[in-house]
């Protein structure tokens, strides 16, 4: 900053205009400096850009930019290794910066701040910070799939009971159900690569929102920093928050497929279900009742997901009713974005480790398929396949369930004949059925014939897992 009154150093950037100091309470009601000095790195790459180019552009001189670049070079060492010391008269990341600069190199410090804003600057700075985020946030999910794809190809062929309206439906594999949230993160990795090419264009060179009267290079600071372009209206860079907005949803839509997950690995766990068991560090006991084994880990990614739900709408309601163009309110932008970025990509970490230790209990996922007729509509598909016209097919089998609920036995355990009587009102059902009919009933028979892409046939969840392999370049 600008001191106002050069020989005190805690004086406000625009202290000159007021008769009297800031309240301490306002001090911190309005101090930002504990929660945005995360982007200290961030805000000392977009200062030394900045100082290039208006050294490049003759406005600034060539002593000033190194004095101003060996400055900066304390400072991210005084950060990085804790000694900086963050105060709260100097309210947020860039003045604090900005005034141990000037401190350590005098007037040069003092010049930094040439044609720029803390509009623009603090712009620059987020979008810094949320490329970094973003860009961590990809390789995790990466690393995540790459586990997912293992253990699915571990369990191709394992049955698993699929599932609508959480009551048995049809036979899929586990390693197939798996592959379904790699499709998910699929697409959350497109959303956040489509963020990211909004979220990289820079700001600075708004100033306070005008524009500024000496001859910047905006695309020189933009290459500089690795932007692929630059925000074209002045107004709108410095009070955009679109692209917080979209990466919130885009974490919003990530966690709540990983709390869809969660809902299911604790539904498995349940004794209920006793599909899988969860590895003991992601669990934790009772103080009470010495046998749980209870899913904390799933239950809190459950529970976080509606936190960042609510960054989401935060944002959302923080933007909807600002004129343009910067106003105060945008300082609230930062917390809800730092957490939700936090949470998401903890999240990620602690399930990628999680899923490999996933123990699958085939067995009782077969039982369970045996509870609910989950070949049914395989029966249905011979009996069409056999000439019947569906609807009629449909309702054969739908007597027969209703047999077979009665006698408390599955389909597969009738006989031909007790197969034939059950369906024999409905015209040529019983006719039509042959001694072939059992490979229709069985498990296996109903997975490998589900054998195109997209099914869960063994042989093309194998497929699909080599293909998932090759988009991740794995």
């Amino acid at each position: 900053m600008t001191d106002s009154t050069p020989n005190n150093p805690a004086s406000k950037a625009w202290s000159g205009r007021f008769s009297e100091p800031v309240s301490d309470l306002v001090k911190r009601y309005t101090a930002s400096v504990f929660f945005d000095k995360r982007m200290a790195e961030q805000d000392i790459r977009g200062s030394l850009a900045h100082a290039r180019m208006l050294a490049r552009q003759s406005i600034i001189s060539a002593q000033d930019l190194a004095d101003i670049e060996r400055g900066m070079s304390q400072i991210l060492t005084e950060i990085r290794s804790g000694a900086f010391e963050w105060s709260l008269d100097a309210e947020d990341v860039h003045l604090n910066i900005e005034r141990r600069l000037t401190g350590l190199v005098g007037d040069a410090g003092k010049r930094l701040h040439t044609g720029r804003s803390r509009n623009d600057q603090v712009a620059t700075d987020i979008r810094l910070w949320l490329r970094d985020a973003i860009d961590q946030i990809l390789l995790l999910i990466a690393d995540f799939q790459r586990n997912i794809l293992t253990i699915a190809e571990e369990h191709a062929a394992t049955p698993l009971p699929g599932h609508t309206h959480l009551q048995i439906a049809q036979p899929v594999t586990f390693g197939h159900h798996l592959l379904a949230y790699f499709e998910m993160l699929s697409r959350d990795a497109e959303r956040f690569q489509d963020a990211r090419r909004r979220t990289n264009r820079l700001p600075l060179g708004a100033a306070a929102l005008a524009g500024t009267t000496f001859p910047i290079d905006r695309a020189f600071v933009a290459s500089e920093l690795g932007f692929e372009g630059v925000c074209e209206n002045s107004l709108d860079a410095v009070s955009d928050r679109d692209f917080a907005i979209e990466f919130c949803a885009a974490v919003a839509i990530t966690m709540t497929h990983l709390s869809r997950l969660s809902e299911e690995l604790i539904l498995w766990m349940s004794p209920r279900f006793g599909f899988i068991d969860l590895a003991d560090r992601f669990c934790t006991g009772s103080s009470i009742m010495p046998q749980k084994k209870n899913p904390d880990v799933p239950e809190l990614v459950r529970g976080k997901t509606g936190r960042v739900n609510g960054h989401l709408v935060a944002l959302l309601t923080l933007m909807k009713g600002q004129p343009l163009a910067y106003n105060k309110d945008n300082q609230e932008d930062k917390e809800p974005l730092f957490d939700a970025a936090d949470t998401l990509i903890d999240t990620l970490r602690i399930y990628a480790d999680m899923v490999t230790g996933i123990r699958v209990k085939g067995d009782n996922m077969l039982e369970a398929l045996k509870l609910g007729f989950a070949t049914a509509t395989d029966l249905a598909d011979y009996l069409v396949k056999k000439g019947l016209p569906f609807r009629d097919a449909h309702e054969a089998v739908a007597l027969a369930v209703r047999a077979a609920e009665a006698r408390g036995c599955d389909l597969a355990d009738f006989t031909l004949d007790e197969l034939r009587a059950s369906m024999h009102e409905v015209s040529g059902a019983a006719e039509r059925l042959d001694s072939d009919v059992a490979s229709a009933l069985t498990i296996a028979g109903s997975l490998a014939a589900r054998d195109h892409i997209g099914g869960t046939a063994p042989n093309q969840v194998r497929q699909a897992i080599a293909r998932a392999r090759l988009r991740l370049g794995a």
